[in-house]
């Protein structure tokens, strides 16, 4: 068993018997390691905000505070990733230590397959701004040509809403899952100009502003990188062909560096 694996099943073998306490002998036999790494494990699961105390006395040991934990709850990469991307958001505001311990708390107990997972996609995510919209110059002609993505901020024309609540729920997530997988997406868009479109678009990232959201990708249609507004996608399908591997770095996004991060998973 590896270290997070273990922590998620400390957090959950303490849960199971709040309030009793169980001893750092007793979790050492049950998990096979040696005293000293359940003390650093504890340890670290305190420095994380997970409630973890230490009753002393011939009964004593660890016990946790079940009301202040999760209980069992297998959180996907993409709620990861949205909780994340909320905490990055949330710096400068008075929320901000919560919104980093709360991410913490998901981590120290999530599984390592979901924190992987999680960490493939967040390479793929990028905040732009610290503050109001960013501002830049037009789409330079390199490598990809004169359709590399301009600035994704600039673009201030009102959205072109989906019919339904449900649809604007489903072409996000249709549009996560086929960037996870790496597969080739079909999107009914509509244009600044109000010209709707197919497009068959290889996704790459997602790019974020404090006002709108973007799928950054290489569109056939258009054969070059494009910047698409998330609210102007009508629908979007996952073909299931495997796209061809690109990064960010492959669309030449005309976006100064130092306005562009990526979120922090760690909290």
């Amino acid at each position: 068993m590896n270290r997070t694996d273990r922590l998620y099943a400390l957090v959950e073998e303490l849960r199971a018997i709040a309030p009793r306490p169980r001893s750092a002998r007793q979790l050492a036999s049950k998990y096979e390691v040696s005293t000293r790494t359940i003390e650093r494990d504890i340890l670290a699961l305190q420095e994380s905000g997970v409630p973890v105390y230490a009753e002393t006395g011939r009964h004593g040991g660890y016990v946790i505070d079940k009301v202040l934990t999760l209980p069992p709850v297998n959180f996907t990469a993409a709620e990861m990733i949205a909780i994340a991307v909320s905490s990055a958001w949330a710096e400068g505001t008075p929320f901000a230590l919560a919104a980093r311990s709360a991410l913490r708390k998901v981590l120290a107990v999530a599984p390592a397959g979901q924190t992987a997972e999680a960490a493939r996609l967040m390479d793929r995510i990028r905040l732009i701004g610290t503050g109001g919209s960013a501002k830049c110059g037009p789409p330079p002609a390199g490598p990809a040509g004169p359709g590399a993505v301009g600035c994704v901020a600039a673009a201030q024309q009102p959205a072109a809403q989906p019919a339904s609540g449900q649809a604007r729920e489903m072409v996000p997530l249709a549009i996560q899952e086929a960037m996870t997988a790496r597969h080739v997406l079909k999107l009914d868009y509509r244009d600044r100009h109000d010209a709707v479109t197919v497009r068959e678009v290889e996704p790459v990232a997602f790019a974020g502003t404090h006002d709108q959201w973007y799928l950054l990708g290489w569109c056939r249609l258009r054969d070059g990188a494009r910047a698409f507004r998330v609210d102007r996608v009508l629908a979007a399908a996952d073909t299931g062909e495997p796209a061809p591997r690109r990064s960010y770095a492959d669309l030449h996004v005309d976006i100064p560096h130092a306005l562009v991060r990526v979120p922090d998973l760690t909290g």
